[in-house]
């Protein structure tokens, strides 16, 4: 018995040194995510069968943040798995900048540099640290400038590398449209967004002339300050197969002064939307899913600070969202600020799809608009005409009228070649949510994607819009808007945990005890 026992143990350590010593070559991982967020999709799978050069792709990262964080060892093995599925096609090449020397090099690339605080051998320091990718294919490269995650990597590697490989052009026009806003101060968290997304946002001067052979471009407002010959301009590119984002106001609030707010006098632009097929209307959207508001009251006491549940700021539920759609598919819905209303109906051989909507317990605000909170009493005076779901952005995709401007507007005679091409536009009747304002509401993960993945759509980049949800988790936790409901589970929840769960432990345990005692007095009677 014993020569056998030494067999198996001198076999056993043999089959453990052999699986150690091939363990380098042979590898695999088990993935239990719900949608398989840490394997390589198939949708890469497909980009690989399209390189037909050498793509490499350089992480530069310094050692420093490697040694401190867990992300960059994440993103350096994604990057080294990625490379082993392209089966040759992609090259993975590491790189610390500081020790080769690279750092200005990088930032020349596009790589860009930001501080964070280490605590090493008990000192705290601030460090310049790099963490960004570069992509190389030919002679054309692109990069993505910072990356410290992997939730959108494998969107962002395959985006760029499909733009390198088909030689498209990733250029996003940018119109400000209302006097008042400003894109550089504005808009710089939605042009920032754009940029890490692999986009190249510039601002399109007022009057000027928009060229067909750009993919898209954002309209943020311009309802009054648009004039004809703006919205000629608008019109020409859309009628050659131009995309179009507007985010526009039914009405204006004053946001940085005392709330008033009134509706836009229409210049033409609502009406050329209405043309194609979507109306603004003229009136505020009000619902129970909504945001919290915080604001200074004053007594006679001095002033106060309040927190309260400000209707005209909609919390877009994800149950609201057209799961249809690319854009919103598996996405998170975004927070609004006052928004109005929209009317959908497509002309012949336009395709209309609704994008969001409101809760069921939405209402409106037509005549006199009440946004001040110290007015919160006003706030509900037509709902009981005017509840029920609305339509908050929608989407049109087809050849739009041609004949808005009755023809003798028409800024150009372009020849049929170069026209009734289809467009894509998509609208939302709120130009707030893509602005500055998100920060107050911390909105800006939710307001920020669904700008990113509008200009995916616009793209004709949909097929890679489901890599942007892969292992997305977490929707809103106030998902239940009834008070009542929400407070009866709330009560349940406290009671569950807090006595039935005790109990049921103390139960069992009583069992398990009582069970044991019974058979130990068994075993004492044998």
């Amino acid at each position: 018995m014993k020569k056998e026992a030494r067999v198996i143990l001198f076999f056993s350590l043999a089959v453990f040194l052999m699986a150690f010593l091939v363990s380098g070559r042979f590898w695999f991982r088990i993935d239990m995510t719900r949608d398989r967020a840490f394997t390589i999709s198939e949708i890469s799978e497909k980009i690989f069968l399209e390189i037909d050069n050498l793509v490499t792709v350089t992480y530069f990262v310094s050692s420093r943040l490697a040694r401190s964080h867990t992300i960059p060892g994440e993103i350096a093995e994604f990057l080294s798995e990625y490379s082993k599925k392209s089966n040759g096609r992609v090259r993975y090449i590491q790189r610390d900048p500081a020790q080769s020397a690279l750092g200005r090099a990088a930032e020349e690339l596009g790589i860009l540099p930001w501080q964070i605080q280490l605590y090493e051998a008990n000192e705290i320091s601030h460090t310049t640290v790099y963490s960004g990718i570069l992509i190389e294919y030919l002679n054309s490269e692109e990069v993505i400038p910072i990356v410290f995650s992997t939730e959108t990597l494998e969107y962002d590697l395959g985006s760029r590398i499909l733009s390198l490989i088909r030689n498209t052009n990733r250029e996003l026009g940018i119109l400000i449209g209302s006097s008042n806003l400003d894109f550089e101060t504005d808009f710089s968290l939605l042009n920032y967004a754009l940029l890490l997304s692999g986009y190249m946002p510039f601002l399109i001067e007022r009057g000027s002339w928009i060229p067909s052979s750009l993919p898209a471009v954002f309209v943020l407002g311009g309802e009054e300050d648009l004039d004809i010959f703006d919205l000629l301009l608008i019109n020409d590119y859309v009628r050659t197969g131009g995309n179009v984002f507007f985010a526009l106001n039914g009405v204006n609030v004053d946001v940085w002064g005392n709330l008033e707010a009134r509706s836009v006098v229409d210049s033409g632009l609502l009406a050329m939307l209405a043309g194609y097929g979507i109306a603004v209307n003229r009136n505020l959207v009000m619902d129970r899913a909504s945001l919290t508001l915080t604001f200074q009251t004053q007594d006679l006491s001095g002033s106060r600070t309040e927190s309260l549940r400000y209707p005209p700021w909609i919390a877009v539920q994800e149950q609201s969202l057209n799961q249809n759609h690319p854009v919103t598919r598996g996405a998170l819905g975004p927070d609004l600020y006052w928004p109005s209303s929209l009317e959908l109906f497509p002309p012949s051989g336009v395709r209309g799809e609704i994008l969001f909507t409101s809760s069921e317990e939405a209402w409106l605000q037509t005549n006199n608009f009440f946004t001040n909170p110290n007015h919160i009493s006003e706030f509900e005076n037509e709902r009981s005409s005017t509840g029920g779901r609305r339509i908050l952005a929608a989407s049109l995709e087809g050849i739009m009228p041609v004949n808005l401007f009755s023809g003798q507007y028409l800024l150009s005679d372009l020849p049929p070649s170069q026209i009734n091409r289809v467009s894509r536009i998509i609208v939302i009747g709120d130009v707030n949510f893509a602005g500055s304002l998100m920060q107050t509401s911390r909105s800006e993960d939710r307001n920020l994607e669904f700008l990113v993945r509008s200009a995916a759509w616009l793209f004709n980049e949909e097929d890679l819009l489901p890599l942007r949800t892969r292992g997305q988790t977490g929707g809103r936790l106030d998902r239940i808007i009834d008070t009542e409901l929400r407070n009866l589970y709330m009560s349940f929840s406290r009671i569950l945990n807090t006595f039935i769960i005790p109990v049921f432990v103390i139960i069992f345990g009583f069992i398990v005890y009582h069970y044991r005692r019974k058979i130990s007095g068994r075993r004492n009677v044998d």
